[in-house]
């Protein structure tokens, strides 16, 4: 009897270790808990982030320990990429955001075009009439499509308060500039005091594709007698882009 229990608990530490060590150096899986990157990611979402998509810092591993200094097996990151990263505010919470700017970028919205280094960026108009969802408030939207380093995906902004002028955004050395794709829902690097410039060192991961879906305003994932209105099958193992 002693041998079967120590022999479980055995298995059991080598099962969390190997859960641990892919969670931490493979992939990590993630949940969307609101609406600032409508219309592509969701509420109800959950994804996977490949964690050695930019190398390794203390935030790849959980509780983020003082292990070393930097960045090891460092890659860069490229504009288009949606990327979970710690905020600067407390090195702690996850955000999942798109990443806009690279060290030495300059940004700017000027009459609510995108401008990256004196250059307007494309946008095709792909409905005029749209909506997504800010927090339980639902927003009328123009979709558009965004097109950077040839990376293709949806946006929206507000039609009655879109965000339409800004302040000039110099990227620093060593630090990305984060926009969500619901535009005028989303607490990113715009704002200054509360994510802003967000360091290398910061970076948790490359979102890559979802596992599953569910819209919790029709209810519980429980509840499988409703799961043909909770559950979103049309984006199972769908690719993130």
């Amino acid at each position: 009897m002693n041998k079967f229990i120590s022999e479980n608990i055995k298995t059991l530490i080598y099962a969390l270790i190997i859960a641990l060590f892919i969670r931490s150096i493979l992939i990590q899986p993630f949940y969307i808990p609101s609406s600032s990157m409508e219309p592509n990611l969701l509420v109800g979402d959950r994804l996977f982030v490949t964690k050695f998509s930019y190398g390794y810092s203390k935030h790849s591993f959980p509780f983020s320990p003082n292990l070393f200094k930097g960045r090891i097996l460092y890659s860069e990151p490229e504009r288009g990429d949606v990327v979970v990263f710690k905020t600067p505010a407390d090195n702690r919470t996850d955000y999942i955001k798109r990443l806009i700017g690279v060290p030495g970028d300059e940004l700017q919205y000027i009459d609510g075009n995108l401008i990256i280094n004196n250059e307007l960026i494309f946008t095709e108009i792909l409905k005029k009439n749209d909506y997504v969802f800010c927090g339980s408030q639902k927003l009328n939207v123009r979709t558009y499509q965004e097109n950077i380093n040839n990376k293709k995906y949806n946006v929206s902004y507000s039609i009655k308060n879109s965000f339409d002028n800004s302040d000039l955004y110099i990227v620093p050395k060593d630090h990305y500039f984060f926009l969500g794709d619901n535009r005028d829902c989303s607490k990113d690097s715009r704002f200054l005091s509360d994510v802003g410039y967000v360091h290398k060192d910061n970076l948790v991961g490359k979102a890559q594709f979802l596992f599953f879906s569910s819209d919790r305003r029709k209810g519980s994932v429980f509840a499988f007698w409703k799961w043909n209105e909770t559950l979103r099958f049309e984006r199972f193992f769908k690719k993130i882009r």
